[in-house]
């Protein structure tokens, strides 16, 4: 029997985005969590979870793989900053978040100024402007204001005077969004674009044929697939067909020979292939929403698949038809029930992403437990595995959406 993870080990890496006021998604923070008995996060060892999740994004993965050219936010407690270990050479993409915890004193102010020389940005996590806080006012890029807490205008006043840059954070709806936006914040952060209000704001900028996508959708993920019928539908969607021979002739992909019609893209892709390229195509042209969402969508199908394929009986490719289905909906703005009852996925695929049951629910499940930080009674050996899946499989969703 594994072994209980200790409170040091047990923590969780995960990205979440954040945009700026176009929607568009430019950075993204980097959550490392231990949530032993909680459902928040919890930090038990701050500098070794510090070191370890900057040596595993930094320098396993890496920064492009990890965020392409999106700037990278991650906490910092005050044991790191003042001795920061693991630091990438590429500070233009760091902005390390000084959370609210640390006391400020000359010391952790003469760190600071240290990193402003070496080109690092810095962040004030969940500030609150004291007599004794007030010099980081000089040091910082970047406020972090928590929308869940009462909002002090006159400090929103004093960070303008500043000229320091506004994050709002744990923003979950379109009305707050839009009160931000009126104070002057230029980023935002929070699961607002997943929440109803988001679903219209896509479904408003939306320039595809909706009811021709879901058609597309059937006719990938039918049993018996009929390469004409995909054919006759892509060639009707000239821009999806010119980004579809552009992605297949990618260096992704490693073809000995150019692909130059959509006939020879169905053939040499393969089912598989196909359908999570001709899916990520269609849904990263359904507006910014769907940008935000496709980097989850696209790790949560690839840790699924990957966990079928080294811990489990379950088939890899319906396990990463199940991650994807499991957060489509969502993209296409409509019921997951109504989505699903317009698809020929089989009664398997369609429990598991509704109810989570059978052995690709439990994939499913396990992945969602992940994103959240609800691993808390696992072996630290599993954890440190999921961990790893995550990140790679995140690493190859940022390279599937490269220029797209």
């Amino acid at each position: 029997m594994s072994s209980k993870a200790s409170p040091a080990e047990n923590y969780c890496i995960a990205l979440q985005p954040i945009c700026n006021a176009q929607w568009q998604h430019v950075a993204d923070e980097m959550l490392y969590r231990n949530n032993q008995q909680s459902d928040h996060a919890q930090i038990h060892c701050g500098l070794t979870a510090t070191v370890r999740a900057c040596n595993t994004a930094f320098y396993e993965i890496g920064l492009e793989a990890l965020v392409g050219q999106r700037t990278l936010f991650f906490n910092a407690p005050r044991d790191w900053l003042m001795s920061p270990e693991l630091l990438p050479p590429r500070s233009e993409q760091i902005v390390i978040e000084v959370l609210e915890s640390v006391t400020v004193d000359q010391p952790i102010i003469q760190a600071l100024r240290q990193l402003r020389e070496q080109g690092y940005r810095l962040a004030l996590d969940d500030f609150v402007l004291t007599p004794q806080t007030r010099p980081l006012l000089e040091l910082a890029d970047i406020i972090k204001v928590d929308m869940l807490q009462p909002l002090d205008e006159a400090s929103i006043e004093l960070y303008h005077q500043h000229d320091l840059q506004l994050l709002a954070e744990k923003v979950e709806d379109m009305g707050t969004f839009e009160r931000c936006q009126a104070l002057g914040f230029t980023l935002f952060q929070g699961y607002f674009y997943a929440r109803p209000e988001v679903h219209a704001l896509s479904a408003r900028q939306r320039g595809s044929n909706h009811a021709a996508q879901l058609q597309l959708l059937n006719a990938l993920y039918n049993k018996s697939p009929d390469f004409q019928r995909l054919a006759y539908l892509l060639v009707q969607d000239p821009e999806l067909c010119v980004a579809l021979i552009r992605q297949a002739n990618s260096a992704a992909y490693r073809r000995s020979r150019a692909i130059s019609s959509i006939h020879q893209a169905l053939v040499m892709l393969g089912m598989q292939r196909l359908q999570q390229l001709v899916t990520t195509l269609m849904l990263a042209r359904n507006g910014p929403a769907s940008l935000l969402m496709l980097p989850q969508l696209l790790t949560r199908a690839a840790m699924c698949e990957t966990l079928a394929r080294q811990f489990s009986k379950a088939a890899p490719d319906e396990a990463f038809t199940v991650g994807i289905f499991s957060l489509m909906h969502v993209m296409l703005g409509e019921s997951c029930e109504q989505l699903l009852d317009t698809l020929p996925l089989s009664e398997q695929i369609k429990q598991a992403v509704l109810q989570g049951e059978g052995e690709l629910g439990r994939l499913l499940r396990l992945v969602i437990a992940h994103e959240q930080g609800r691993l808390e009674h696992i072996s630290s050996e599993l954890l440190e595995q999921l961990n790893r899946i995550y990140l790679r499989s995140h690493s190859w969703a940022t390279g599937q959406l490269q220029g797209l």
